[in-house]
């Protein structure tokens, strides 16, 4: 069997999120398991592009309307990230060192699916499935079986569809819809969701199947999917929540490669210490207390924009018993008001706005504690590196985070969990965690012990995927 991934990030290609780490780790699962699993993303120009060597393997064109482009497929040579990986690239639309955030992102995915198309079509191969990753991606179902130029060869290719952040939806007004490739008239409602062009509203329509990247949040999506909640609730006899897993050998605190200090299960309580003090050393912090952390995107829909007040009023409440750290970068407000909280924090508090790939894998070391207080969480991988690394997660009950996570109060129990998105209810687990380091330590320990043993591998995810494809072969 053989499996092509279309996405617009792979780790560590390109990476704006979890769906870089997604594609970067699943296909190398699946071939493990005697499949043929492949990936094709945008060749943007990012440092991963000049360090390896790359191979021509195809070359062709397309029109956007009247404007005629040209695309070539390279291959990197060696397989280094366990599967191969092609990169199309478009010049003038693709050619950009990010991978989001542009006027003109509509045409450049859409530049970017009908080349993933074109190059198919050409293919004296094809692949038993196409597995497509959320909307950038979200109208190759549909050009497969309705573009008139394609639909002849590449109808009848499964194709199955993940979504990974159903808030994100790509859609584009009707005006535009002359750039889409020729296509009956009549089957113009595949496309339409609200008087708009929505690509994830399409590829829910027209892929032979759609993943979820957890169990509960596809429930959550029945009634809360940025307006696509009669869609999900019309399509879910071919919906299947899968959950994600994490690629245990770069998320492994035994040989990362980024942490000055490795450590194992044994070796826990000694590792985990000396990260904590390297990390208190950069960011003038007293290593004896416990270290909350907060790693991830500045937006809504993690209730970042609640952290600020959290954090001061846990500052209040629990003076001079815990240190607290944020790395992320996102909304403006927000970054202002984190950066603000120094002044008032005496020493207990400190930020980074911005991204480090190296400073997040220390803080999963280091710290003790990783909040999550997300409103809207698909997955989340962020807990699933942080108990792989022997930190306790603070998280909402919701989507992936439900799925994951055990609150220690419960049966089987090893983390923190809370029910509403509230500076009350996350102040409310702080204090829950910062009693339970002072008053029961050993405790603490055996939680994180518990969690570094759970399995959240890629293994299990792959083998789902797996059976999901076979079923429509």
């Amino acid at each position: 069997m053989v499996i092509l991934h279309v996405a617009a990030e792979c780790f560590p290609v390109a990476k704006a999120g979890g769906l870089g780490d997604v594609v970067g780790a699943l296909p190398k699962y699946q071939n493990r398991l005697g499949v043929t699993s492949k990936v094709v993303i945008p060749m943007y120009r990012t440092p991963f592009l000049y360090q390896e060597e790359w191979e021509l393997v195809h070359e062709g064109s397309q029109f956007l309307q009247e404007h005629f482009f040209k695309y070539s497929v390279i291959r990197e040579k060696s397989n280094k990230l366990g599967f191969d990986l092609y990169l199309i690239d478009i010049n003038g639309l693709l050619d950009r060192e990010k991978v989001y955030g542009y006027p003109d992102d509509v045409e450049r995915f859409l530049a970017f699916q009908l080349s993933v198309c074109d190059w198919l079509f050409s293919c004296s191969h094809l692949p038993d499935i196409v597995h497509c990753h959320d909307h950038h991606c979200g109208l190759v179902p549909f050009i497969m079986t309705q573009a008139n130029q394609f639909r002849s060869r590449l109808q009848a290719i499964p194709t199955v569809f993940t979504v990974h952040n159903a808030q994100y939806q790509g859609a584009f007004d009707w005006s535009k819809q002359a750039i889409l490739p020729p296509h009956d008239s009549w089957k113009c409602n595949l496309l339409d969701w609200h008087g708009q062009i929505n690509p994830l509203a399409a590829a829910i329509k027209t892929a032979w199947r759609v993943t979820t990247v957890s169990y509960s949040y596809l429930t959550e999506l029945m009634e809360n999917a940025g307006g696509l909640e009669k869609l999900f609730q019309t399509e879910v006899e071919k919906c299947t929540g899968i959950l994600n897993g994490i690629d245990t050998e770069i998320w492994d605190p035994s040989s990362d490669p980024y942490l000055l200090y490795h450590y194992s299960l044994q070796s826990m309580i000694e590792g985990k210490r000396k990260n904590k003090e390297e990390i208190c050393k950069e960011f003038g912090m007293d290593p004896s207390l416990p270290l909350f952390s907060f790693v991830g995107r500045l937006v809504g829909e993690k209730a970042a924009d609640l952290l600020p007040i959290a954090i001061q009023d846990a500052l209040l409440h629990n003076p001079g018993r815990a240190n607290y750290i944020v790395l992320g970068t996102g909304e403006k407000e927000t970054e202002y008001q984190l950066q603000e909280l120094r002044n008032i924090a005496g020493g207990f508090y400190n930020c980074y706005i911005g991204y480090q790939e190296a400073l997040s894998h220390s803080l999963y070391a280091g710290s003790d504690f990783i909040l999550m207080p997300s409103r809207v969480e698909p997955c989340g991988l962020n807990q699933l590196y942080a108990m792989r690394f022997g930190t306790m997660p603070i998280v909402r009950r919701v989507g992936g985070l439900k799925d994951t996570v055990i609150d220690l109060g419960d049966s089987g129990g090893y983390g923190i969990c809370f029910d509403q998105p509230s500076v009350w209810d996350i102040t409310y687990s702080i204090r829950r965690a910062i009693n339970l380091y002072y008053d029961n330590l050993k405790d603490y320990h055996n939680y994180c012990s518990k969690m570094m043993q759970l399995d959240f591998s890629w293994d299990k995810a792959a083998g789902n995927y797996l059976n999901l494809y076979r079923t429509l072969k």
